[in-house]
């Protein structure tokens, strides 16, 4: 291993994220305040209005809110991929639903829609699609299948802000509820945190009651107003999802940036597909015709033609001083899931061949162009007989 390691991914924290964290520690409000509020409000304004936004600690937590708030419970199925990160699954079992598994779509690497259709029965109740890496799944479909059938949509947009699909913004189509995520190595970060965001009100009402505890009145409010700050009331047993102000105070920067991030990964992205366009590899899909991809992943595929296996090649990165990863070892072989629900890779081949394959490179902004000359050349000496 090299002393000189491109690690996979690195946030980029500027001087105006950490003056905004400072005056947050020195308002006395380092829970959930006005930074939160404002944060909230900015994402709405971000989106384009007509829409209410939740902050929580997690995208994982805001997936669990979503869910409880479309009345998501025992008896219930919920379809969603197997080719994701666990949380995706995990908030269904929170509430004591099924979730039941499709393949992924090989040519996008999101949820096979026709695939989502075939597994609807009496007991499905929602869909949650995924937008792998960053790229938009088929929501025009989706939303009509779940139309045609009475189902809840909430996209899983853990890896999609800035994502378009249709020229819309992810988050502001016509899905019941949309959850971002701002963990470290995400488009935006706040350290750990994300979003729901929602066109419903009461969904919001929901979501913001069981955010804290089910208390309707949050700290904010109860210690800004003039009712009796002490006074609140427990409406249900909610949980503690919200969002500090200190988190806010990064994500209102953060924010602000967004753009710009998306731009710097779609260069880096460009570069990476010139360079390695003549080599044995799958490309990336890139977004549809007239859409934006928000590249929070680079995700490439060993060719059969590539000559070397696919955990080989990982390794010999890593022995250059080059990050990588996987994503996503597919949820049908984590033994939870599996045994729990029968999964076997048969069920699943187009996620469990982009699995055997699959290798993510380095792809954050604070890469440099000499960087992705460096991973290139990596890249060629790993494939190498």
């Amino acid at each position: 291993m090299t002393n000189n390691f491109l690690p996979f991914a690195l946030p980029e924290i500027g001087e105006e994220e950490i003056a905004e964290v400072v005056q947050a520690l020195r308002s006395g409000w380092v829970t959930t305040g006005p930074k939160t509020k404002q944060f909230e409000a900015d994402f709405v304004q971000y989106l384009g209005g007509g829409l209410e936004a939740i902050a929580v600690n997690s995208a994982t937590a805001g997936l669990h809110l979503g869910l409880e708030a479309l009345g998501i419970g025992p008896g219930d199925e919920v379809i969603t991929t197997t080719h994701t990160f666990t949380a995706t699954a995990e908030v269904i079992r929170y509430l004591g639903a099924d979730p039941v598994f499709v393949d992924a779509d090989a040519a996008t690497l999101c949820i096979d829609v026709d695939a989502v259709e075939r597994a609807i029965t009496p007991r499905t109740k929602a869909i949650i699609p995924v937008h792998f890496a960053g790229r938009a799944a088929d929501m025009p479909r989706l939303l009509a299948v779940a139309l045609a059938h009475g189902l809840k949509v909430m996209e899983d947009a853990a890896h999609a802000l800035p994502t378009t699909c249709d020229g819309q913004l992810i988050g502001t189509l016509a899905s019941d509820v949309t959850v971002f995520s701002f963990y470290a190595n995400k488009t935006i970060t706040t350290g750990e945190g994300g979003m729901l965001v929602t066109r419903n009100p009461e969904i919001a009402k929901r979501a913001r009651v069981m955010r804290l505890h089910g208390i309707n009145r949050d700290a904010f409010d109860r210690f800004t107003s003039k009712a009796p700050s002490w006074y609140y009331e427990i409406v249900a047993p909610g949980f503690k999802y919200n969002m500090t102000d200190i988190a806010a105070s990064m994500g209102i920067h953060q924010l602000k940036k967004a753009d710009l991030f998306q731009q710097k990964r779609a260069h880096i992205a460009a570069l990476y597909d010139r360079a390695l366009a003549q080599l044995p590899l799958i490309l990336p899909p890139h977004a549809a015709s007239g859409d934006i991809h928000a590249w929070h992943l680079y995700v490439t595929q060993l060719r059969e033609d590539a000559g070397v296996a696919r955990d080989t090649f990982i390794e010999r990165l890593f022995d250059q001083g080059i990050g990588c990863s996987v994503h996503y070892i597919p949820l049908h072989l984590q033994p939870y899931w599996r045994d729990s629900y029968r999964l076997t890779p048969s069920m699943f081949p187009a996620s469990q061949e982009i699995f055997e394959r699959t290798v993510s490179l380095p792809l954050y902004t604070r890469m440099t162009e000499a960087d992705v000359d460096r991973v290139v050349a990596a890249v060629k000496v790993a494939l190498r007989p």
